[in-house]
């Protein structure tokens, strides 16, 4: 089932071929876990939603308390169990490029997931850049909108390649990003991520890792450029998004990385949840 607009409806009975969402990408979605009936980091999934929504001039509805979201996200799942939430936000169809309105409707729609908690893959995860198209250094590049062409692109190029992912670089040719999440690279007791201004995503489990390792006064956290060429220098690369939590790069180029702290941090993570 669908949550439509607060009202549960079969998959096949939302949407017209007028769809703002489907004809120009004028959408914006969160992806999150829901486990046990609780949303995860769901006050920084609010927050980042209504901050992008004031970016593309969508008009928020008195309605879209974080408490009214909330209690749609839980309609669609059960008590117990973990899911995969998917929740989009999308300008009311009108007009071509531009809108008639800027009111907008949600759907909701949840699949199960194997865990409640994160879980660090053991399998290899080889990487390698991505060239053909570059994420451009602007606000929208940080927002989750449903035009993920760059991402389906690179990952039908990884599938051909026989890759598990792909790093993305930004208009400069530094890193951006990973296909499906935030990069991280440890270098001896620093940890670094591109800033935002790099053009990345800004991920709520990027802001989760950061905030964790901050916190302990062992480490040097930096965001900061990074050149492609320093990846081979790195002692632990891996990424992060909301679904998987922290997952390792195990081969990029001719290096094969360990996996030790990615695996120690995904225990901290799950605390947090």
């Amino acid at each position: 089932m669908l949550n439509f607009n607060g009202t549960l409806v079969d998959h096949t009975t939302v949407f017209s071929s007028s769809n703002r969402a489907f004809l120009y990408g004028d959408a914006l979605f969160e992806t999150l876990r829901v486990v046990d009936g609780i949303p995860c980091f769901w006050e920084d999934h609010y927050f980042r939603l209504m901050a992008s929504m004031r970016i593309l001039r969508m008009r928020i509805p008195s309605t879209f308390t974080m408490e009214y979201l909330e209690s749609q996200l839980k309609s669609v799942v059960a008590p117990e169990g973990a899911f995969r939430v998917r929740l989009t936000v999308y300008r009311n169809e009108g007009g071509y490029y531009t809108p008639t309105t800027n009111a907008v409707s949600f759907w909701i729609e949840a699949t199960p997931l194997a865990t409640a908690h994160f879980i660090h893959e053991e399998t290899p995860c080889t990487a390698d850049l991505f060239k053909d198209f570059h994420v451009p250094n602007h606000l929208l590049s940080t927002l989750k909108t449903t035009n993920r062409l760059l991402n389906i692109v690179g990952a039908v190029y990884a599938q051909e390649n026989e890759l598990d992912t792909c790093i993305v670089l930004n208009e400069q040719k530094r890193v951006a990003e990973v296909l499906n999440g935030n990069l991280f690279m440890l270098q001896g007791k620093k940890l670094i991520t591109p800033p935002l201004s790099e053009g990345c995503l800004n991920g709520i489990l990027r802001k989760q890792v950061l905030k964790m390792v901050k916190a302990q006064p062992e480490w040097e956290v930096e965001e900061a450029p990074i050149s492609p060429f320093e990846l081979q220098n790195a002692d632990e690369l891996f990424y992060t998004n909301a679904i998987q939590g922290i997952r390792s790069i195990t081969h990029y180029r001719k290096k094969e990385f360990v996996t030790t702290q990615a695996q120690a941090w995904t225990l901290q993570l799950n605390q947090l949840v």
